[in-house]
């Protein structure tokens, strides 16, 4: 089931463009993950212990862009400072525009470094730019407002992160009045199997989303252990409607700061366009410049839905069709390098006009 990717309408004419880049470009991380397990004498998926000895652990800044996520950022953030990380990290909370309480619990959290509010809305990919600009970590780990972590999984991506990987968590959606009193105190562990990218049930009948490939009969999909943990997704291979850069989702991911400044960062016009995209082109931005995707499955947390969770996935999937032209678009470029001075250069041009509450 895993297969080349097709080359949309467009593509190959004249330039090496980013789609025809990987291509070229392998996913071979069974040398790192057990160049790591037999340094550390842990597994690579196993829950890194608090007092593991660790001589070369990478400066890690949290990234969190937040927009009306007051119902549930005090458990996000709470579940941070209860990590069992060893080593101090910064939090940078980029508020895009929210119209409630959301600046407010983040400017007064004791883990919180910095509060940026963005006067108009501008959307995820912008507000990750900005925390990036302002981040000191060597790794950026990006995080969800909404998304509870347990307690070792900071260290988790720490200790295993370097200048060439890109490392993947998962996600467990949940109903907000499901989490025990939204305290980060959690009712059970976070399940793997409940993130797409591990069990997956797609439409039959019903074009996919990301390649419209329809599907005539019932599939039970595991696309993780399916492609033995993203290995076998390299050289543009896709499994059904997922391919690499797919698998790179912001929610919970760990990149090298350096890399994502190089590539630009993330393309401000799908926050502009509506939802979704902006995370996958960044992740076919890393790959192409040759980074490995590598996925973490002790590291899940819990994605608490708001009240509202229904019409928000309905408006979400209706600009859709719009941020997925923008990253086919984008993927017929030559792919994007040596662009850190220009994207410094932008983020302290929209800083002045952001308002820092801490």
């Amino acid at each position: 089931m895993v297969r080349r990717s097709a080359i949309p309408p467009g593509l190959g004419v004249g330039v090496t463009t980013l789609h025809q880049e990987l291509l070229h470009r392998n996913n071979f991380h069974t040398s790192s993950t057990r160049s790591w397990e037999a340094v550390s004498g842990i597994g690579w998926h196993e829950p890194t212990p608090s007092g593991l000895p660790l001589a070369a652990v990478r400066t890690l800044s949290v990234v969190i862009p937040a927009h009306n996520v007051g119902y549930c950022l005090s458990s996000v953030l709470d579940a941070l400072e209860g990590q069992h990380h060893r080593y101090r990290f910064e939090v940078i909370v980029v508020d895009d525009a929210s119209t409630d309480t959301t600046a407010a619990v983040a400017a007064v959290h004791p883990i919180v470094t910095t509060v940026l509010r963005i006067p108009e809305r501008a959307g995820a990919a912008t507000a990750r730019n900005l925390g990036t600009a302002l981040a000191r970590g060597q790794t950026v780990l990006y995080l969800d407002g909404d998304m509870v972590l347990p307690p070792h999984v900071i260290t988790d991506f720490t200790a295993r992160a370097t200048d060439t990987t890109v490392l993947v968590g998962f996600r467990h959606n949940l109903p907000y009045d499901l989490h025990q009193g939204g305290r980060g105190v959690l009712a059970d562990h976070p399940h793997l199997a409940a993130d797409h990218r591990v069990v997956w049930r797609p439409p039959v009948g019903r074009p996919l989303l990301y390649t419209g490939i329809t599907l005539d009969k019932r599939f039970d999909g595991r696309p993780l252990d399916d492609t033995h943990d993203f290995l076998d997704l390299g050289y543009g291979r896709r499994y059904v409607d997922w391919d690499l850069p797919r698998m790179v989702v912001t929610a919970l991911v760990a990149v090298p700061r350096t890399a994502v400044l190089n590539v630009g960062g993330f393309d401000p016009e799908f926050g502009r366009i509506g939802w979704g995209m902006e995370d996958t082109y960044l992740g076919a931005c890393l790959i192409a410049s040759g980074l490995l995707v590598i996925p973490l499955r002790q590291a899940v947390g819990f994605h608490l839905d708001p009240p509202d969770a229904d019409q928000q996935w309905q408006r979400k999937l209706a600009s859709w069709p719009g941020t997925l032209a923008r990253y086919w678009d984008l993927m017929r470029r030559p792919a994007p390098t040596s662009r850190s001075r220009s994207f410094t250069a932008d983020m302290t041009d929209l800083l002045r006009s952001c308002e820092v509450l801490r």
